[in-house]
């Protein structure tokens, strides 16, 4: 029989922007919402102005030719206007996608085509790249607008042809009279409002679809989980400050720090790109109670000889969760010992695009003495599966771990035949991960079916890494699995050279830089071989590869190369 959570809470029938706000003239406490950390004085929105302001961008969005179910893609890294973006378009009845800023022209034209994007927003540090992405996907340059934080002290202004994003942004009147659709029922509420690009379990990357719903569904299991906590629940007197130095372009801390902080009334401090000491005095500065980690950060911090010497004060954290890849237990023990008395206890959650942004968790009243990732959050269902997807498996064996959820997505964008092989008829989402639970409920993630590789946390696809170092005519043949380094991954390259040839590694480095994202680059080594292992069929046995990338694990020189 599936695993059932222990708790079940309800979940609105409303849209987003409803659940949050109330309505779009109703009465908003001015409690600070969304503060830019370097600025905190002069540069913050209040929650009544991040609905006024996202009224404006939904308000701008129609008059510039915005119809129902239009994309619009941000392509930018973090700043103040971020969630306003994501909340104007769902309040336009839009659908709101982004982009990894770090994309090339090759990567950003796949996903402007792939979803079909209507407006493109984009940095003004990566118009370039945009306006050639946009030239190949067939996306008329009047469509693409330069994105910054200036709206806040003026205009914008318009470079070299390309508008600036302000001509988007409505006058304050028109705002303020802007109405968003209600949803009444349950099948409006589960329109698609967010496409979140994700590998999946395997392949290129592929648009998940999010509903009012989907992520509504989520809010609510979060705040549940919040309202477990004595130190925090709606009764404590104790205020919750979170600090946002993810990439909000990523679906973690977009609907985290999007959606359950507007929630809950918890002002977040944003930054615009991780820096290690910058997060540490803003932490100190601003009394940040909790944060949110991914195994990087974690690893940073523990091993930081700056921190363990006490040249910042932390007391103010409580609460420490990670996720995006899984760790070992002494990792999450040694952060720990930067608190005395056992102040902050690490816990490891687990989520996926399709299912974000949490669906295991941990109760906050437990302590967590295991790489464990928790149990099922409220409203969720789970079973192990055996390698063939029939039988499920007992407690203590690993399988695949196959959830069923109101926050599950809706499906891929436009990709029936990855739908329909990733979500069966009655509702169960393969995740591609292998786990097992214990005879406490905990749940474990032990390895990964699915073929992808988490760098930084972030999603890479060895089939997209493959296809393009094909292209160089020199490789006839290749293949790439993840490799373990600490507790992060790389991409580590296994080459067969065409006959005769004579490219070296460092050539084939260069040859990818141009071509993809820095967390995507071959950064995990280069291993040229006679063949490539593959079944009958011509399946790449990855397993194979796997086994043999760990018995080279001992560094090689010339081959690693630093992220």
């Amino acid at each position: 029989m599936p695993y059932k959570s222990r708790w079940s809470v309800p979940i609105e029938t409303a849209s987003l922007p409803s659940f949050l706000f109330g309505s779009s003239h109703s009465k908003l406490p001015e409690v600070l919402s969304y503060v830019d950390a370097d600025r905190p004085e002069t540069h913050y929105f209040t929650f009544h102005d991040y609905r006024e302001w996202s009224k404006r961008v939904a308000a701008g969005l129609i008059s510039a030719g915005l119809i129902a179910g239009d994309r619009v893609l941000l392509y930018s890294g973090n700043n103040l206007f971020f969630p306003t973006v994501f909340m104007g378009v769902i309040m336009a009845d839009g659908i709101f996608t982004t982009a990894n800023p770090t994309f090339t022209t090759r990567e950003l034209a796949y996903q402007l085509k792939d979803s079909g994007t209507r407006f493109l927003l984009a940095a003004e540090g990566s118009l370039a790249v945009a306006l050639e992405a946009s030239r190949i996907a067939g996306l008329s340059q009047d469509s693409v607008y330069i994105f910054d934080d200036a709206p806040f002290d003026k205009r914008g202004e318009d470079k070299e042809g390309i508008r600036h994003w302000s001509h988007l942004i409505s006058n304050p009147e028109s705002g303020n009279q802007f109405t968003w659709k209600p949803c009444t029922t349950l099948e409006e509420a589960k329109r698609t409002v967010c496409l979140l690009y994700s590998s999946g379990t395997t392949g290129v990357p592929k648009g998940v679809e999010l509903s009012h719903y989907n992520l509504i569904a989520n809010c609510c299991q979060v705040d549940h989980l919040i309202d477990l906590d004595p130190r925090f629940s709606r009764d404590s007197v104790e205020q919750q400050r979170w600090l946002c130095f993810l990439p909000w372009y990523h679906g973690l801390a977009l609907i985290y720090f999007g959606t359950v902080a507007p929630r809950r009334k918890i002002p977040v401090f944003c930054m615009k790109r991780f820096d290690l000491h910058k997060m540490l005095c803003h932490v100190q500065q601003f009394k940040i109670s909790e944060l949110l980690l991914v195994p990087p950060i974690v690893v940073a911090m523990a091993k930081s000889p700056t921190i363990r010497n006490g040249a910042y004060d932390l007391s103010s954290v409580r609460k420490i969760l990670a996720g995006a890849a899984p760790m070992g237990r002494e990792i999450c023990e040694e952060l720990e010992s930067l608190w005395p008395n056992g102040q902050v206890n690490v816990k490891q959650g687990w989520a996926m695009s399709e299912a974000p942004c949490q669906l295991l968790n941990w109760d906050t009243r437990e302590t967590s003495k295991s790489s464990s990732v928790g149990e099922l959050m409220a409203n969720c269902e789970a079973k192990i599966m055996d390698d063939d997807g029939i039988n499920e498996l007992p407690d203590g064996t690993a399988g695949e771990l196959w959830v069923r959820a109101p926050n599950v997505m809706n499906g891929y964008w436009r990709n029936v035949p990855a739908t329909q092989n990733t979500i069966t008829t009655d509702g169960w989402l393969k995740t591609g991960d292998i786990a097992y639970i214990d005879a406490h409920g905990k749940f474990f993630i032990v390895d990964r079916k699915k073929e992808l590789i988490k760098v930084k946390g972030n999603q890479v696809a060895p089939a997209e890494l493959e296809s393009v170092l094909l292209d160089h005519s020199e490789i006839a043949d290749a293949a790439v699995v993840g490799v373990k380094v600490e507790e992060d991954e790389r991409p580590r390259a296994y080459i067969v050279k065409k006959k005769g040839a004579s490219v070296t590694r460092e050539e084939i480095l260069k040859f990818m830089e141009n071509r993809v994202a820095k967390i995507k680059r071959i950064t995990g080594g280069i291993v040229f071989t006679d063949e490539i292992p593959k079944n009958p069929s011509g399946k790449i046995l990855r397993r194979l590869l796997r086994e043999r990338a760990t018995a080279e694990q001992a560094p090689m020189a010339g081959i690693m190369t630093k992220l």
